[in-house]
């Protein structure tokens, strides 16, 4: 992973995942942000509470980072391990920051 360091917002959403904590998870959103979950796209803090309840923490996610790449100067691609009561396997996340929190993730097709 080279000497970079990926952002604390996206260390704080894995981190905050894998606590249950979606007080946390939440805040680590731009109020104008979107999660895009394969072509399902959930906009703002209550959009993304909503995903967070229903896909993520709600199914008990556990994050377990396996490698990223930073992609340019505000956005990295970052490949975690799910677990939990959903989607289980290795998955591709492209994460953009703007302010320090997160403007986008984008859960992509591996």
């Amino acid at each position: 992973m080279d000497d970079l360091a990926l952002p604390t917002a996206i260390t704080n959403f894995i981190t905050a995942t894998n606590d249950a904590d979606s007080e946390q998870f939440v805040a680590q959103f731009a109020p104008d942000a979107f999660l895009d979950d394969w072509g399902n796209v959930y906009r703002g803090s209550a959009e993304i509470a909503k995903w967070n309840q229903t896909d993520n923490i709600g199914k008990e996610s556990q994050f377990a980072l396996q490698d990223f790449t930073q992609d340019d100067a505000t956005t990295w691609t970052v490949h975690l391990s799910v677990t939990g009561k959903g989607f289980n396997g290795v998955s591709p996340f492209r994460m953009t920051i703007k302010n320090d929190l997160l403007a986008s993730v984008e859960i992509l097709p591996d």
